[in-house]
């Protein structure tokens, strides 16, 4: 089974095509118009080892919130997309991550309905030209378009840039972790029989 998604969207704040495959080797090509914002979709396809192509064009004019949000969502649906009934997988994923001071818990469950816990305040309000703010936006839309728990702690971290790399690399992690073929799990890892409901 090829674990893969292709879509499209178009708003009048945003227009992007994305490409998403599970199985990957860690390939990024996106370009988003947000610098910072590409710079963590690359650690994002890295550490997940999947592969991610974002082409998206939005309002910039107005600001980043759109752009940013409007990805997640793309992801999140190709994610739930790529994943299908979801049998064979570990369903749960968790990692910690250290970079440098910082130290970020991310855990995740694709259970078929969604929740978030963002418990991970960032001091500033900008990275370089980013709104930081945006870093909690696209993990919410993210995790409410997947149907997944997902919960995100900051343990500790004085740099916001670190924080911010921290989270995108940890909840990586934590996603590749979830979304690997289980070889002691032939079903849907669920006593329900599903997770799509």
């Amino acid at each position: 089974m090829t674990r893969q998604a292709r879509l499209q969207r178009k708003t009048a704040e945003t227009e992007i095509e994305l490409e998403l495959a599970l199985d990957g080797s860690g390939r990024a090509d996106v370009a988003t118009g947000v610098g910072f914002f590409d710079h963590m979709l690359t650690l994002l396809a890295k550490h997940a080892a999947i592969d991610l192509k974002v082409a998206c064009k939005g309002d910039l004019q107005v600001d980043q919130h759109h752009t940013v949000e409007d990805v997640g969502i793309c992801i999140g649906q190709a994610i739930r997309s790529s994943l299908g009934d979801k049998a064979g997988i570990r369903r749960y994923g968790h990692f910690t991550l250290p970079m440098e001071e910082t130290l970020v818990t991310t855990a995740i469950d694709f259970s078929g309905r969604y929740f978030l816990v963002f418990n991970a305040p960032i001091p500033a309000q900008k990275i370089g030209e980013f709104d930081s703010e945006l870093v909690e936006d696209f993990w919410q839309a993210l995790a409410a378009n997947a149907l997944c728990n997902l919960h995100i702690v900051l343990h500790h971290g004085r740099n916001s840039h670190h924080i911010a790399e921290g989270i995108f690399k940890s909840a990586a992690r934590a996603l590749r972790m979830a979304v690997e073929p289980d070889g002691r799990m032939t079903g849907v890892p669920s006593t329900k029989g599903t997770l799509n409901s």
